[in-house]
């Protein structure tokens, strides 16, 4: 669309153009970072490191790596629906695997887009909700499924 309004109309292209090349040459130092954190992401956080480190009692350690693991995980979502299972059965409680699936709303990548777009302010408060309710949902989770064991 744009190779043919610019040869019909350059004068609305180049405008348009010129703004473009501005955001992104802001931007680019943006996409740098986050490509460097998804490298030490994929690095550092595997499946077999999480399934370590939950435990299979509840503690303030088992919340906070429920957590950090949804945070940090990275790819498409049915990708980590084998380990979840696994984890499951391995005797990993329903309110942790949603406190995870829940954290994965938070993604380190777009922190700097939300930071650079709404402030860093709204940010932190954003993350922090989520956190918070994150664990909130996985304590009701644990309840629901609690009362379904006993009828």
């Amino acid at each position: 669309m744009y190779i043919l309004t610019y040869f019909l109309k350059p004068e609305v292209v180049i405008p348009s153009l010129k703004f473009f090349w501005n955001i992104l040459k802001k931007l680019i130092p943006l996409f740098i970072l986050i490509l460097i954190l998804m490298i030490l992401i994929n690095y550092f956080a595997t499946p077999e490191k999480i399934k370590k480190y939950i435990g299979h009692k509840t503690s303030l350690r088992s919340w906070l790596v429920a957590i950090v693991a949804g945070i940090l995980s990275t790819g498409p979502i049915y990708m980590w629906y084998p380990m979840l299972k696994e984890l499951r059965n391995k005797g990993v409680g329903n309110g942790f695997v949603a406190t995870f699936l829940y954290n994965r709303a938070v993604k380190i990548p777009l922190i700097p887009m939300i930071v650079f777009y709404f402030g860093l302010k709204y940010t932190i408060i954003l993350t922090i909700v989520m956190i918070i309710f994150s664990v909130i949902q996985g304590i009701i989770i644990e309840k629901i499924m609690e009362v379904k064991k006993w009828k």
